[in-house]
């Protein structure tokens, strides 16, 4: 099974882009995959947060097997409203990881807020996907050293793998800990070759990030000189351990 461990749903406040059911469910048709992972657009508040969340929910209840939810509220929320939303998707809506975005929530890894993400995440034995690569300083992978210390039994999620710019620093994270796992969007072909060969494609995520740039990323793992086995763990058989999908 093919999994896109990155995807979207809702109008974005901070990028602008407007991700929508049609387009997710059109994704899967035309490329093969069989569960998506579907995080909310970026929104700053509670309440549309929280519909976007219902939302996601509602489209994996009408389509079983095929979708699942990853949280993603501002986790500058006060008044315990971060913590709360963030239970009520996993507890009850069955989400299976949880979102943190450093640059569109202007979030420090290291501060108060970005470490309860991580806290929180592995109380609730979840992963947690976090944005690298533009938004930098604080979307620098190496930022998240020492929530992966910290937290050795937390799946961490390196979403873009550092976006080229910084996928040195995404790979020196994977290599000295191994919670540290790499989603690939937006990163060389070459670089998920270089990277399934030092510390293994057990390690490397697909993501599409925008529906309609699955396509050009799966094109990208089929063409980047791997091995089957390599292929099927990066589109599908990672996604399906980090997160406990697609089985």
């Amino acid at each position: 099974m093919i999994i896109d461990a990155h995807a979207h749903l809702g109008f974005d406040e901070v990028f602008d882009e407007d991700f929508t059911e049609a387009d997710l469910l059109e994704s899967q048709a035309r490329n093969g995959i069989g569960l998506t992972l579907v995080q909310p657009a970026i929104t700053h508040e509670l309440g549309t947060v929280r519909r976007y969340h219902d939302a996601i929910a509602d489209l994996a209840a009408r389509h079983p097997g095929r979708f699942k939810g990853i949280a993603n509220p501002n986790p500058h929320l006060g008044g315990g409203a971060w913590e709360v939303e963030v239970r009520r998707c996993v507890t009850e809506l069955g989400f299976v990881g949880v979102k943190l975005h450093p640059a569109a929530h202007a979030v420090n890894p290291l501060g108060r807020h970005g470490r309860r993400v991580f806290e929180t995440c592995a109380a609730l034995a979840v992963p947690v996907v976090v944005h690298t690569g533009s938004g930098i300083p604080w979307s620098a992978p190496s930022l998240l050293a020492p929530a992966a210390k910290a937290h050795p039994g937390l799946p961490i999620v390196v979403a873009h793998s550092g976006m080229m710019v910084l996928a040195g620093e995404a790979a020196r994270l994977a290599a000295d800990w191994p919670n540290v796992y790499l989603e690939l969007s937006w990163t060389g072909g070459f670089l998920a070759r270089a990277w399934a060969r030092e510390f293994g494609a057990r390690r490397l995520l697909f993501g599409s990030d925008h529906a309609d740039n699955a396509a050009t990323e799966l094109a990208k793992i089929r063409t980047a000189g791997l091995s089957d086995e390599e292929t099927g763990l990066i589109l599908g058989g990672t996604a399906a351990k980090v997160f406990g999908v697609g089985r």
